[in-house]
């Protein structure tokens, strides 16, 4: 690779776009929350289980938006990856406040960018591993004054690494606003940005006026609490794939619950490659439902690194 060619920030080193493979653009492999208390995902060896069955369907990587203090488990994921072949993404970033204490808030203080911008250019504390994007949260159809300081903060680090900025939205709602915030007032380049779990809030226009940005647009899920708008990604998809937008579409799974798992008896990843991607396929056709796993992941996670 050249001096300044976009690499992948994976937790093995910096790759190539085309190593990626098959890409689940969002997903975790470890996630602890109080507000998913009993349901926590840190079990080293049943993720181990999960990345290998993600792996025997195809799958080449995945993409943990598991912030900051949320139980990423950074140190366990080269093993993983060296494992099971499967490579994977780390996150730096905070979520929404409701999934931290607010001792830990008050303790990362003013010094949010320089907390991302370490962990993704020195690594993430006790684990030698770099994170190769920033996690942000929205909250329902506004900003609270934790998203703009964190969505700032994020930005901040953004002009100092080039990092990608992939951003939950709470129920798929608020994806203006971030964006807004994000380029306009944080003068991040909108291909910059991937907006989460858009298929949750199936409104048509508003994902075609933040595909007209330039933004990313996740649809993720199968989820328990999402099943009503899950029926509906096909079609939303294949809108936007019509009015000319294939191009800034990303699929993920985003299992954040141990039950989710396909080895705990869940859909999990899997899912993504043996029943996604055949109905988005007679949705979208073959082609650009391999554009959107393997083409787009490659250039949006890809970085000129600073």
């Amino acid at each position: 690779m050249t001096a300044h060619s976009p690499t992948v920030r994976s937790v093995q080193g910096d790759l190539e776009p085309t190593e990626l493979g098959i890409v689940d653009a969002h997903d975790h492999l470890f996630f602890r929350s109080p507000l998913l208390a009993g349901q926590e995902l840190d079990d080293v060896d049943l993720a181990r289980q999960e990345l290998a069955a993600f792996a025997a369907v195809g799958g080449g990587t995945v993409v943990q938006w598991t912030p900051y203090g949320l139980g990423r488990r950074a140190a366990e994921l080269p093993a993983l990856a060296e494992a099971t072949g499967v490579r994977i993404v780390a996150a730096t970033g905070l979520h929404q406040a409701a999934h931290y204490t607010p001792e830990l808030l008050a303790a990362r203080g003013t010094d949010l960018a320089e907390l991302f911008v370490r962990e993704l250019t020195e690594g993430i504390a006790g684990s030698g591993v770099r994170a190769g994007l920033i996690k942000v949260a929205g909250g329902f159809h506004a900003l609270d004054a934790h998203a703009r300081r964190t969505m700032r903060a994020a930005a901040e680090a953004h002009h100092a690494t080039g990092a990608p900025i992939a951003v939950h939205h709470e129920l798929g709602t608020g994806a203006l606003d971030v964006l807004d915030l994000l380029c306009e007032e944080g003068e991040v380049p909108a291909h910059r940005i991937l907006l989460g779990h858009l298929n949750r809030s199936p409104d048509f226009v508003t994902q075609r006026e933040a595909a007209r940005s330039g933004a990313y647009l996740a649809f993720d899920g199968p989820s328990r609490a999402n099943h009503a708008t899950d029926w509906r990604m096909p079609d939303a998809m294949a809108a936007l794939a019509d009015a000319g937008f294939a191009h800034r579409l990303l699929l993920g799974g985003d299992t954040t619950t141990a039950g989710a798992r396909s080895v705990s008896g869940g859909p999990g990843m899997p899912y993504l490659l043996r029943r996604v991607r055949p109905r988005l396929e007679e949705s979208l056709g073959k082609d650009v439902v391999e554009q959107i796993l393997v083409g787009n992941p490659a250039e949006a996670f890809a970085v000129e690194w600073r």
